[in-house]
């Protein structure tokens, strides 16, 4: 890594401008092979049209280089980040609000900006400083701005960076920062977390932000309103109440007027674009708190729900909420898909949308429309008092679900004899478990929920190979003891922030059941699943990663391998991370047959792989694990 040159607000970088300009003039003029935003493109397909590794030879890759990210004196972090591609220059971000530009063929550094903070301090050393920065936006600019590149942080800031130098842009907001935590999103909680969890979207002129407001805060705190920004000038161009004001569409499934000040219903996550129509999709996570809802009876829109709306105004176009009145923090992290069904010889522009539930809901992405059947089954309720149950949660006819939903006695592992036996008793002190099949909703004696609260899918989310048709995603079937704990007058136990009408009721207690590092449920605990859009059916479903000590043949997937998401080519390769085992791996888009793998030093733990052809001719597959941007390429 060359020497880190660090920029500040006011302050011009001593940059190698020759360096850099060399670089681009090296660059073909048109380059295909960008990776201009998180998913590639607005539309999250995840895809790369790049065919020079392929089957045959993929399993010859080796190292290109390598880029170290960490910040001495701090605390590692380890990076979530998806990297962007742009005309010959590689753009990284990772924590404590670090971004870099380098050279896609060596990992040499052109320019680096650091956030301005005192981050080593022993006041900002809390639960969300630094943040995961998991992607970056690339804006082309105009003719006053040249092209930036835009970020939010966890402090609640939007900052745009001139992409060539990595100066912040003087016309945007306050010398290139605009502060979000604005009264109106505050809800009169002005120290309450507010920030950029994962990452904005860029369209035309326009930056959209959505807000990570953190869970454990009570049911009252900042909105979390959807927004856009002018990105030549940083003001405010139309904001989306996700939990509707009187008068809006939505409203009414807020009872006994509890919509007001009420926090979560936030977009944490990705945004997905309709480039070409000019729709947003907006998926939206559970409202507050995550696990009880007695102060929000009814359905609560739009939490839990895809909303398309008109990206220049901000008018809603349709919605669908996937979990009515959650009380499984089972949010939306997936970022929506954009692909095309094809039916009876026509295209059908569609999307695909999940929660962290294994289920696949595929809709016209124009209408909203279901293009298989939806239907709401009943689920079960509960006894917690005062608490609101929806009697039913929608499930797609087709897809079938590719996880785990519900769990008897018959269900429990049998890997090995010993492995049963713990878990056998372990599942005994709960009654078998409590769980009551799917949507069993936590309770004060404890019951078994599938999945997680950390998911069986996570915003790392899936690719599409419109090729095949296959929408391709890895999920685990994770589960715990979901336990509901009044709070009463212990002051330990009374949430973490906020004044005293924004504390917790209750108190939410977790138990895993494993023994030894292994669930007590019968493998595989992870899956790579393929699904064909044109008919609704699992094309393939394989085990994804290995369990050490396990007997010989078994294939038990490795537990908690959600947190990696795969990226294809046109040559019919798919790049994935993220098992607990720590192999990043190549499969074959296909079949599902894995075709190369390596063990890397550090856990691949929330970033995707993107690849990218080089100025000297060679394609790179480059991914970030732990502390270390990673890139691989033909010998």
């Amino acid at each position: 890594m060359t020497t880190p040159l660090t920029t500040s607000p006011r302050t011009v970088p001593r940059v190698p401008l020759l360096l850099i300009f060399a670089s681009l003039l090296a660059q073909p003029v048109d380059a295909q092979d960008d990776w201009r935003a998180w998913g590639r493109d607005g539309g999250n397909q995840r895809h790369s049209p790049l065919t020079q590794i392929t089957t045959d030879n993929v399993s010859t890759l080796v190292p290109a280089w390598r880029y170290e990210m960490p910040r001495p004196g701090l605390p590692s972090r380890p990076a979530q980040s998806t990297p962007l591609m742009v005309d010959g220059v590689l753009y990284l971000s990772f924590p404590y609000y670090r971004v870099v530009a380098v050279q896609p063929e060596t990992g040499e550094e052109l320019w680096h900006y650091t956030a301005p903070g005192q981050w080593d301090s022993a006041e900002h050393q809390q639960h969300w400083t630094g943040g995961s920065m998991r992607g970056l936006a690339y804006w082309e600019g105009d003719d006053r701005t040249p092209p930036q590149i835009v970020f939010g942080t966890e402090e609640g800031e939007l900052i745009s960076l001139d992409s060539k130098t990595g100066v912040p842009n003087g016309r945007f907001g306050n010398d290139g920062y605009v502060d979000l935590k604005t009264d109106d999103v505050m809800n009169g909680f002005p120290n309450m977390h507010y920030g950029i969890g994962s990452g904005v979207a860029v369209h035309k002129h326009l930056v959209f932000t959505g807000v990570h407001n953190a869970d454990e805060t009570g049911s009252k705190g900042p909105a979390g309103d959807v927004r856009a920004w002018d990105l030549r000038t940083g003001e405010l161009v139309w904001t989306f109440h996700t939990v509707p004001h009187p008068g809006e569409v939505g409203n009414e499934t807020w009872l006994d007027g509890s919509w007001e000040n009420t926090s979560g219903a936030n977009m944490w996550t990705f945004f997905t674009i309709d480039e070409e129509r000019g729709i947003l999709y907006m998926p939206l996570g559970s409202a507050l708190n995550d696990f009880y809802g007695m102060d929000r009876r009814g359905d609560n829109l739009f939490a839990n729900s895809i909303v398309a709306v008109d990206a220049m105004t901000g008018e809603r176009l349709w919605h669908f909420q996937a979990v009515h009145h959650d009380l499984w923090d089972l949010d939306m992290p997936v970022p929506p898909i954009l692909f095309d069904v094809e039916r009876d010889g026509e295209a059908i522009p569609a999307v695909g949308v999940m929660t962290k539930y294994p289920v696949l809901f595929i809709l016209n992405r124009v209408t909203g429309e279901p293009i298989y059947e939806i239907e709401e089954r009943p689920v079960p309720g509960g006894d917690v008092p005062g608490e609101y149950y929806s009697a039913t949660q929608p499930f797609p006819v087709k897809p079938p679900p590719f996880g785990r939903i519900s769990f008897t006695m018959d269900d429990i592992a049998t890997v090995a004899p010993e492995h049963t036996a713990a878990c056998r008793e372990l599942l005994m002190t709960y009654d078998g478990g409590r769980n009551r099949g799917p949507f069993t909703p936590p309770s004060e004696q404890g019951a078994l929920v599938f999945p997680s609260t950390g998911g069986g899918t996570e915003f790392t989310g899936g690719t599409f190979d419109p090729t095949l048709g296959y929408y391709i995603i890895n999920y685990a079937d994770t589960g715990h003891i979901s336990t509901l704990e009044r709070v009463g007058e212990d002051p330990d136990r009374e949430g973490y922030v906020g004044p005293p009408e924004s504390r917790r009721a209750y108190w939410h207690v977790v138990d895993r059941l494993t023994v030894d590092g292994w669930p007590c449920w019968q493998p595989p605990w992870s899956s790579l699943v393929a699904v064909d859009v044109n008919t609704g059916e699992i094309a393939w479903k394989i085990p994804f990663g290995t369990v050490e000590g396990a007997p010989p043949g078994l294939l038990t997937g490795a537990p908690n391998s959600q947190k990696g998401g795969p990226t294809s080519t046109a040559a019919g390769l798919l790049f994935i991370g993220g098992a607990s085992d720590r192999r990043f791996r190549a499969y074959e888009t296909k079949t599902g047959r894995e075709l190369w793998s390596v063990e890397t030093e550090q856990m691949i733990s929330g970033a995707n792989p993107i690849t990218y052809m080089g100025a000297d001719g060679k394609q790179y597959v480059t991914v970030a694990a732990g502390t270390t941007l990673l890139s691989y390429r033909l010998p």
